[in-house]
Protein backbone atom coordinates (compact mmCIF):
# COMPACT_ATOMS: atom_id res chain seq x y z
CA UNK A 1 0.00 0.00 0.00
CA UNK A 2 1.42 3.30 -0.96
CA UNK A 3 2.14 5.69 1.91
CA UNK A 4 -0.41 8.73 1.97
CA UNK A 5 1.22 12.25 2.13
CA UNK A 6 0.35 13.29 5.59
CA UNK A 7 3.12 16.20 6.31
CA UNK A 8 5.20 18.81 4.47
CA UNK A 9 7.93 16.62 5.34
CA UNK A 10 6.75 13.81 3.66
CA UNK A 11 6.75 15.50 0.28
CA UNK A 12 9.70 17.47 0.04
CA UNK A 13 12.44 14.16 -0.74
CA UNK A 14 9.80 13.66 -3.37
CA UNK A 15 9.84 17.07 -4.21
CA UNK A 16 13.61 17.43 -4.47
CA UNK A 17 14.08 14.65 -7.02
CA UNK A 18 11.39 16.61 -9.25
CA UNK A 19 13.84 20.05 -9.14
CA UNK A 20 17.09 17.60 -9.99
CA UNK A 21 14.75 15.45 -12.93
CA UNK A 22 13.48 18.72 -14.29
CA UNK A 23 15.08 21.60 -13.15
CA UNK A 24 12.62 24.89 -11.25
CA UNK A 25 11.61 25.88 -14.33
CA UNK A 26 10.85 22.52 -15.89
CA UNK A 27 8.90 21.52 -12.60
CA UNK A 28 5.39 22.76 -13.32
CA UNK A 29 2.87 22.52 -10.68
CA UNK A 30 1.03 20.25 -12.78
CA UNK A 31 3.96 18.06 -13.32
CA UNK A 32 4.80 17.95 -9.43
CA UNK A 33 0.87 17.19 -8.83
CA UNK A 34 1.24 14.17 -11.42
CA UNK A 35 4.61 12.67 -9.54
CA UNK A 36 3.79 13.59 -6.02
CA UNK A 37 -0.12 12.56 -6.19
CA UNK A 38 -1.45 15.45 -5.18
CA UNK A 39 -3.57 18.05 -6.85
CA UNK A 40 -3.29 21.94 -6.53
CA UNK A 41 -4.78 22.37 -3.69
CA UNK A 42 -3.02 19.85 -1.41
CA UNK A 43 0.43 21.47 -2.88
CA UNK A 44 -0.97 25.17 -2.10
CA UNK A 45 -2.10 23.69 1.50
CA UNK A 46 1.40 22.17 2.11
CA UNK A 47 3.28 25.34 0.50
CA UNK A 48 1.12 28.54 0.32
CA UNK A 49 3.86 30.62 -1.35
CA UNK A 50 3.86 27.48 -4.58
CA UNK A 51 6.72 26.61 -6.22
CA UNK A 52 9.16 29.08 -4.55
CA UNK A 53 8.29 28.07 -1.36
CA UNK A 54 8.93 24.34 -2.17
CA UNK A 55 12.34 25.01 -3.24
CA UNK A 56 13.47 26.74 -0.40
CA UNK A 57 11.86 23.76 1.57
CA UNK A 58 14.05 21.46 -0.58
CA UNK A 59 17.09 23.43 -0.34
CA UNK A 60 16.40 23.80 3.84
CA UNK A 61 16.37 20.03 4.01
CA UNK A 62 19.85 19.48 2.12
CA UNK A 63 21.21 22.16 3.85
CA UNK A 64 19.72 20.23 7.27
CA UNK A 65 21.35 16.75 5.73
CA UNK A 66 24.65 18.56 5.15
CA UNK A 67 24.77 19.74 8.42
CA UNK A 68 24.24 16.77 10.11
CA UNK A 69 26.25 14.45 7.65
CA UNK A 70 29.04 16.24 6.59
CA UNK A 71 29.73 19.94 8.43
CA UNK A 72 28.91 19.20 11.79
CA UNK A 73 31.37 15.94 11.89
CA UNK A 74 34.01 18.05 10.01
CA UNK A 75 33.71 20.96 12.51
CA UNK A 76 33.68 18.53 15.60
CA UNK A 77 35.08 15.59 14.91
CA UNK A 78 38.15 14.77 17.46
CA UNK A 79 40.38 13.09 14.30
CA UNK A 80 40.26 15.62 11.23
CA UNK A 81 41.19 12.68 9.13
CA UNK A 82 38.56 10.03 10.12
CA UNK A 83 36.20 13.16 9.81
CA UNK A 84 37.35 13.97 6.40
CA UNK A 85 37.40 10.42 5.53
CA UNK A 86 33.63 10.29 6.47
CA UNK A 87 33.02 13.25 4.53
CA UNK A 88 33.76 11.82 1.18
CA UNK A 89 32.02 8.52 2.26
CA UNK A 90 28.56 10.96 3.01
CA UNK A 91 29.15 13.15 -0.44
CA UNK A 92 29.33 9.53 -2.47
CA UNK A 93 26.72 7.84 -0.99
CA UNK A 94 24.39 11.17 -1.35
CA UNK A 95 25.14 11.75 -4.66
CA UNK A 96 24.74 8.06 -5.44
CA UNK A 97 27.93 7.52 -6.59
CA UNK A 98 27.40 10.35 -9.23
CA UNK A 99 23.83 9.41 -10.61
CA UNK A 100 22.29 12.14 -8.69
CA UNK A 101 22.62 15.69 -9.49
CA UNK A 102 23.82 18.34 -6.55
CA UNK A 103 20.81 20.25 -6.88
CA UNK A 104 22.39 23.59 -4.99
CA UNK A 105 24.90 23.76 -7.41
CA UNK A 106 22.04 23.62 -10.43
CA UNK A 107 20.53 26.28 -8.94
CA UNK A 108 23.93 28.15 -8.79
CA UNK A 109 23.72 28.01 -12.37
CA UNK A 110 20.37 28.19 -13.35
CA UNK A 111 18.27 31.38 -13.73
CA UNK A 112 16.68 31.39 -10.28
CA UNK A 113 20.41 31.87 -8.63
CA UNK A 114 19.16 35.23 -7.73
CA UNK A 115 15.67 33.86 -5.74
CA UNK A 116 18.05 31.56 -3.39
CA UNK A 117 21.46 33.36 -3.77
CA UNK A 118 22.01 33.25 0.56
CA UNK A 119 21.02 29.95 0.52
CA UNK A 120 23.01 28.49 -2.22
CA UNK A 121 25.98 30.67 -1.03
CA UNK A 122 25.48 29.49 2.81
CA UNK A 123 25.98 26.07 1.37
CA UNK A 124 28.74 26.40 0.09
CA UNK A 125 30.51 28.40 2.26
CA UNK A 126 29.22 26.05 5.39
CA UNK A 127 30.88 23.45 3.44
CA UNK A 128 34.44 25.34 2.54
CA UNK A 129 34.81 26.45 6.14
CA UNK A 130 34.11 23.41 7.97
CA UNK A 131 36.31 21.68 5.90
CA UNK A 132 39.28 24.12 5.65
CA UNK A 133 38.43 24.14 9.86
CA UNK A 134 39.46 20.21 9.78
CA UNK A 135 42.59 21.42 7.34
CA UNK A 136 43.79 22.92 9.53
CA UNK A 137 43.47 20.59 12.95
CA UNK A 138 45.18 18.10 10.82
CA UNK A 139 48.06 20.87 10.38
CA UNK A 140 47.72 23.15 7.72
CA UNK A 141 47.64 26.57 8.42
CA UNK A 142 44.10 28.61 7.89
CA UNK A 143 45.40 30.41 4.16
CA UNK A 144 46.26 26.88 2.82
CA UNK A 145 43.13 25.20 4.48
CA UNK A 146 40.53 27.65 2.90
CA UNK A 147 42.49 26.90 -0.61
CA UNK A 148 42.39 23.43 -0.26
CA UNK A 149 38.93 23.33 0.78
CA UNK A 150 38.09 25.46 -1.86
CA UNK A 151 39.76 23.19 -4.44
CA UNK A 152 38.20 20.42 -3.15
CA UNK A 153 34.44 20.98 -3.18
CA UNK A 154 34.84 22.89 -6.87
CA UNK A 155 36.50 19.24 -7.25
CA UNK A 156 33.60 17.36 -6.06
CA UNK A 157 31.08 19.85 -8.47
CA UNK A 158 33.06 19.44 -11.91
CA UNK A 159 33.58 15.47 -10.73
CA UNK A 160 29.37 15.26 -10.25
CA UNK A 161 29.39 17.22 -14.14
CA UNK A 162 31.68 15.49 -15.65
CA UNK A 163 30.04 11.83 -14.28
CA UNK A 164 26.81 13.11 -15.42
CA UNK A 165 27.87 14.25 -18.86
CA UNK A 166 29.68 10.68 -19.62
CA UNK A 167 27.25 9.08 -17.92
CA UNK A 168 29.46 7.01 -16.12
CA UNK A 169 29.21 7.19 -11.95
CA UNK A 170 33.26 5.20 -11.90
CA UNK A 171 34.34 9.16 -13.08
CA UNK A 172 32.69 10.63 -9.83
CA UNK A 173 33.65 7.64 -8.09
CA UNK A 174 37.27 8.01 -8.82
CA UNK A 175 37.38 11.89 -8.71
CA UNK A 176 36.25 11.19 -4.74
CA UNK A 177 39.05 8.86 -3.89
CA UNK A 178 41.54 11.33 -5.59
CA UNK A 179 39.93 13.97 -3.46
CA UNK A 180 39.75 12.37 -0.21
CA UNK A 181 44.00 11.26 -1.23
CA UNK A 182 44.38 15.01 -1.69
CA UNK A 183 43.06 15.96 1.47
CA UNK A 184 44.75 13.36 3.55
CA UNK A 185 47.81 14.02 2.26
CA UNK A 186 48.65 17.18 4.27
Amino acid sequence: MARLIAERSDIVPKLAEIFRENGFEGASLALIGQKTGLGKGSLYHFFPGGKEEMAAAVLADIDDWFESNVYRPLREADDAGLAISGMCRSVVDYFRSGRRICLVGAFALDNVRDRFAAKIRAYFAAWTEALAGALERAGSDSTEAQQRAEEAVADIQGALVLSRALNDTAVFERGMARIEERLLAA
